[in-house]
């Protein structure tokens, strides 16, 4: 029975496994987004987001813990300069599994895995991130959400209405440009 054994070992050896979750967090971290098969996918997921938490905390012991694991310089360079900035707000859920179609040869479902904050199609230029919680928007009390719906009619341009003549449309001729 297969109870308490939850790790996918991808018809791998040990070693094999680790080489290759290595490699792939490796490129992941490089080249900010892999496509890959969705079993290698979760598999990595497990691995990378734990280094990445550890990423956050800019000191010796943990770039010596994060190399241990990695082997590769560039890499932890770059982890720790440039994407730890990204993801400090961020409280886990690192990267992002997005499943595409199947792969010909073999039919195997892939998918591609990228690191969330680097994304530019979910995330605008110049918008950033708001901070959530889990409190109401609402605030406390029943003078909170009078002032917010006065501020919101406050906002509102006003709109002046027009004669019946301009209100139909007729007799306007509209150009095509």
């Amino acid at each position: 029975m297969r109870h308490g054994r939850k790790i996918n070992h991808l018809g791998r050896t040990s070693s094999h496994r680790k080489a290759l979750l290595k490699n792939m967090t490796i490129s992941l971290i490089l080249h900010k987004k892999i496509s890959t098969t969705v079993a290698k996918a979760k598999a990595l997921r497990k691995y990378v987001e734990p280094l990445l938490t550890k990423a956050k905390t800019d000191s010796t012991h943990s770039r010596r813990i994060v190399f241990a694991y990695l082997q590769d310089k560039e890499a932890v360079k770059m982890l720790f300069d440039e994407v730890s900035r990204k993801i400090t707000d961020r409280n886990g859920g690192y990267t992002r599994i997005i499943k595409t179609e199947k792969r010909l040869g073999d039919n195997a479902e892939m998918c591609i895995m990228e690191l969330v904050d680097y994304n530019t199609i979910y995330v605008k230029e110049g918008q950033e991130t708001a901070k959530k919680t889990r409190r109401s928007r609402r605030g406390s009390g029943k003078g909170a959400a009078t002032q917010q719906t006065t501020a919101a009619e406050a906002e509102t341009p006003k709109v002046e209405a027009l004669p019946k003549e301009e209100q139909s449309g007729e007799g306007q001729v509209q150009e095509n440009a």
